[in-house]
This record gives structure tokens, C-alpha cells and sequence, in this order.
């Protein structure tokens, strides 16, 4: 039961808000993360087509599981998560890209949009250890460590 000053989970109300806000824009960039993946798996060619297909399937894979924790990890803070595209279109700081088909491309798109979800995530996750709500804290270093990983694998890919 929530009063005043904390929530169910005995977290500061006030707190939590500006983290479920922060939570929302995540799902947001996660959902349009899931979407260019499904685009990109669908329309790839090329003499890579065969490993980037099945690698852009097990990430919208991850994605798709990522997606359920923030939205659950909000309605856990007493929040409910967006979930129109119409609301994800207006927090989301992610691109929605269009008929890219080139391996390269899509795979240069990948990293540049995994380093704007770790912005975001890194700005939560700091606000998470303000207020002390480890189970925030927990999911967000989890996805984190995993996209930096994602990072320096695709760029090693690129050649980069």
C-alpha cells in the first residue's frame, strides 16, 4: 500500500516516478530497437545474409524479453508502461530505419542504436542508485554489460 512518501515496494514515491519516466523512454527505445531488428532480419542481402538473418533474430530475440522485464520492472514501481506506438514514437530516441538491406548498413545502424539505448539506460541506472532500488539497479546492469558486449561484437564485424 502506498502513503505519502513511498511506494508498495517501500521505494520514495517521488523517486520512483522520475524512474518509471525514465523506465517508459527505455521501453520506448526497445520497442523501436525490436521493430528496426525485425526490419533488418527480414530484408538483409547480400553474401552475409545467412549470419547477420540469424544473429538480427536472436537480438529481437533479447529484445523481445528485455522489452516484458522494463515494463514489468515500471508496473513493479506502481507505474504503468507505455505501450502504443504512438507513445513510443514521441519518448523514444531511437531512429526507425527504412529499407536498409545492405549487411553493412544495417549492421553500423545496430551499434549506433545500442549506443543510444546504453545512454538512456546509464542515465536510469544512476538515477536507480539515487534512490537506492536495487531491483532497478539489478535489471539495468544486466542490460548494460550485454549491450556493450553487443557493441564491441558488431564493431569487431565492421572491422572497426
Amino acid at each position: 500500500m502506498k502513503n505519502n512518501k513511498h511506494t508498495a515496494i517501500g521505494l520514495s514515491t517521488a523517486g520512483s516516478e522520475q524512474l518509471a519516466e525514465l523506465l517508459n523512454g527505455l521501453l520506448a527505445d526497445f520497442q523501436l530497437y525490436y521493430q528496426n531488428l525485425r526490419g533488418f532480419h527480414w530484408n538483409v542481402r547480400g553474401q552475409h545474409f545467412f549470419e547477420l538473418h540469424a544473429r538480427f533474430e536472436q537480438l529481437y530475440t533479447e529484445a523481445q524479453e528485455n522489452i516484458d522485464s522494463i515494463a514489468e520492472r515500471i508496473l513493479t514501481l506502481g507505474y504503468t508502461p507505455l505501450h502504443t506506438f504512438e507513445d513510443y514514437r514521441k519518448v523514444s530516441d531511437i531512429p526507425a530505419h527504412r529499407n536498409l538491406t545492405d549487411g553493412k548498413a544495417t549492421v553500423k545502424a545496430l551499434v549506433e542504436i545500442l549506443q543510444s539505448l546504453l545512454i538512456r539506460e546509464r542515465k536510469a541506472l544512476q538515477l536507480a542508485q539515487e534512490a537506492a532500488d536495487e531491483g532497478t539497479v539489478e535489471l539495468l546492469t544486466g542490460l548494460i554489460s550485454a549491450q556493450e558486449k553487443h557493441v564491441w561484437m558488431q564493431r569487431a564485424w565492421l572491422n572497426e
